[in-house]
């Protein structure tokens, strides 16, 4: 970190690098709609329902809220650019999100095609495709189709940059190993790590497990981190239970390579966007205050190229 001038005391401007809104009655989120499925936090049921920007704006109202960044929100993978065309219509209506990480599926057989199509949208700065992942450690099997492993995934992967696009992952920690050696072949692919790689075990060896694969992905310079959803099922949001784990990742990654975000809405599920907000603002109070700004705002500018003087309080 920084050399510190004095605590940060002041909350900073806020570019919140990760959030979502839907309309079920499009009839498009089909792990909203239809039969519920295993999720990490358990029960959804509180957000099988519709959330817009106005519903967005209540919830970070007294923060100085900047811009948002609208990550894909699984809707229909049969349709990924009627999720893009969808966003852009909000977004000239309502003022946000300012930028976009759209779905594209790496190994599909027209990926080159849709990315194309993808990055032709002005607010389009980076795609999301997670990737199939096991449901422990020891069960993880390299090349499984549709896995960071797998060739095809790779090969959509390989033609990120000559779109311009970036790459939001999001994966269970067991899997960084492969992310590692798949994004080290890449180094011209910008890279974001989403919800702080899913420390959901925080048991002593979950923790080291989890900690050993963020120190070997820090490794590599193309790749940021976003700290949020960070909840855990049937506990409430606190620093206590978090704290430890934002510290770590500054540590590993360092403040230039961290973003804040909500995950809003699916982290409502623990926690309120002002539990979460300042959860992090008090996480964080040690720190100067252009290190808090870099952390809430500067890093997400800078990662999704969004103009910051564009950015007024929302």
């Amino acid at each position: 970190m920084t050399a510190r001038s004095g605590p940060g005391t002041a909350s900073p401007p806020i570019l919140d690098a990760h959030m979502h809104i839907w309309d079920l009655s499009l009839g498009k989120h089909p792990w909203l709609c239809g039969e519920a499925i295993p999720f990490r936090y358990g029960d959804y049921a509180a957000i099988r329902r519709s959330f817009s920007i106005q519903d967005y704006r209540r919830a970070s109202a007294g923060f100085d809220l900047r811009g948002t960044v609208y990550v894909e929100a699984e809707w229909d993978p049969t349709d990924p650019l009627g999720e893009t065309r969808w966003v852009h219509e909000v977004a000239a209506r309502e003022g946000l999100p300012s930028a976009m990480v759209a779905q594209a599926w790496l190994d599909r057989d027209d990926v080159e095609e849709l990315l194309a199509a993808q990055a032709a949208f002005p607010l389009v700065r980076g795609i999301r495709h997670k990737p199939r992942a096991a449901a422990r450690p020891d069960r993880v099997e390299p090349g499984v189709p549709g896995s960071l492993s797998c060739p095809r995934f790779a090969r959509g992967f390989s033609l990120l940059a000559r779109y311009g696009l970036s790459f939001d992952l999001q994966v269970v920690w067991w899997h960084l190993a492969e992310a590692v050696e798949l994004f080290a072949r890449h180094p011209e692919v910008s890279v974001v790590l989403n919800h702080t790689g899913l420390p959901a075990d925080r048991s002593p060896e979950g923790i080291a497990g989890w900690r050993r694969a963020m120190a070997r992905l820090a490794e590599l310079p193309q790749v940021a981190v976003k700290i949020s959803g960070l909840g855990l099922p049937g506990r409430p949001w606190t620093v206590a239970d978090n704290g430890p784990i934002v510290r770590t990742v500054l540590e590993l990654f360092g403040v230039d390579r961290c973003l804040f975000a909500s995950n809003w809405p699916v982290d409502t599920l623990c926690a309120d966007f002002r539990t979460i907000f300042e959860g992090f603002l008090e996480i964080t109070r040690e720190l100067s205050a252009d290190e808090r700004r870099t952390l809430f705002f500067e890093n997400a500018c800078r990662v999704y190229r969004i103009e910051p003087q564009g950015l007024a309080k929302s």
